[in-house]
């Protein structure tokens, strides 16, 4: 990390410090409790612990620019039908004080509100993406867990009420002005490498526009469950899903390939989108087209994952880098003699 980006990663997790220790207040009975920085990514993550007892929470302090008051609402909004209708083990939202799930916090001298949310912990154990054997059994568990997401999504959608959240399409993903970033700006994007992954972003955008966004195909979505947001209770074998800071309205396939976020040129791949999909069919079914279509959203994806890397500066994008780019590349020859010219 140059001394810039360092700079203005020092000085962001100040001002979120500052705002966990006053969000903590507003919420009953953790006086007695730590707060200690877990992650920084789009937003901060926090554990609050209490080391006596061992009772801890999960706060996030979102970012000021990343999503309005409305959006966080509604996500809080979908958690709690998803933890009412169905049996999908998700951290639950925890009112505050004043009787409200979201806690809006100002600093001094920042005229910026940092909205907070305290979640409930969940204990487990994080997919381990170099035990292959492991994976791929877990990997049959998270089809059949997204799949009970959007059969809810369908089902239930009309009891939200109004929901308020991105809309994770081609252009809000890998368009002119995309919400993570353009893939052009990203690491290691060389001339030779603009021109190749321009050809799979154009075949990607042609291919969407002839699936569509039918509602059996479209709509309310986790779309980031990638292994960092999966937690595993080896005792009673399932698959618990935490952070829905990025869910919104996109494909049900984007959920299969969010799943293999920074993974996805690895040999094992297609063993685990089987087993994802013998899951997945066990709740609902998809139909050979959207099956033909699972590679235009893993590049769709891996695209994506290339803006994020270079648009940020925390720990994850730095370790990823360039080499995410470079690798990339075998996987856009694949695709595009697959799907360029395939109507």
């Amino acid at each position: 990390m140059g001394n810039t980006s360092a700079n203005t990663w020092d000085r962001s997790i100040e001002f979120f410090n500052q705002v966990s220790k006053k969000a903590k207040v507003m919420y009953e009975g953790l006086d007695d409790f730590s707060v200690r920085l877990l992650d920084y990514s789009e937003n901060a993550t926090y554990l609050v612990e209490n080391a006596a007892t061992d009772e801890k929470y999960i706060l996030r302090v979102c970012r000021p620019d990343y999503h309005k008051k409305v959006e966080i609402e509604s996500e809080v909004k979908w958690l709690q039908s998803i933890d009412e209708y169905t049996t999908i083990m998700v951290s639950k939202p925890i009112l505050g004080s004043n009787n409200e799930f979201l806690q809006t916090v100002t600093l001094e001298g920042d005229n910026r509100e940092y909205h907070c949310v305290l979640f409930t912990f969940l204990e487990g154990e994080t997919p381990d993406v170099d035990n292959e054997e492991k994976l791929i059994r877990i990997f049959r568990e998270i089809g059949k867990t997204t799949a009970q997401f959007h059969q809810h999504s369908i089902s239930n959608y009309a009891k939200f009420g109004e929901i308020k959240r991105p809309i994770w399409d081609y252009d809000n993903l890998l368009g002119e002005q995309p919400k993570w970033g353009r893939w052009q700006d990203g690491r290691g994007i060389t001339p030779e490498r603009e021109q190749l992954l321009s050809r799979v972003s154009s075949t990607i955008k042609s291919r969407l526009e002839n699936f569509g966004k039918a509602p059996d195909s479209f709509g309310l979505i986790h779309a980031d469950l990638r292994h960092a947001n999966l937690l595993i209770d080896n005792e009673k074998k399932i698959v618990q899903v935490i952070d829905f800071d990025d869910s919104g309205f996109g494909w049900y396939l984007y959920d299969l390939a969010t799943s293999l976020s920074f993974i996805e040129h690895r040999s094992y791949v297609p063993r685990l989108i089987e087993a994802w999909l013998e899951g997945y069919r066990e709740v609902r079914p998809l139909s050979p087209r959207e099956e033909r279509e699972i590679p235009t959203f893993i590049m769709m994806r891996r695209l994506q994952l290339i803006a994020w890397i270079g648009s940020r500066d925390n720990e994850t994008a730095e370790e990823l880098g360039a080499e995410y780019s470079v690798e990339t590349d075998n996987l856009a020859i694949l695709y595009l003699e697959k799907f360029e010219y395939l109507e």
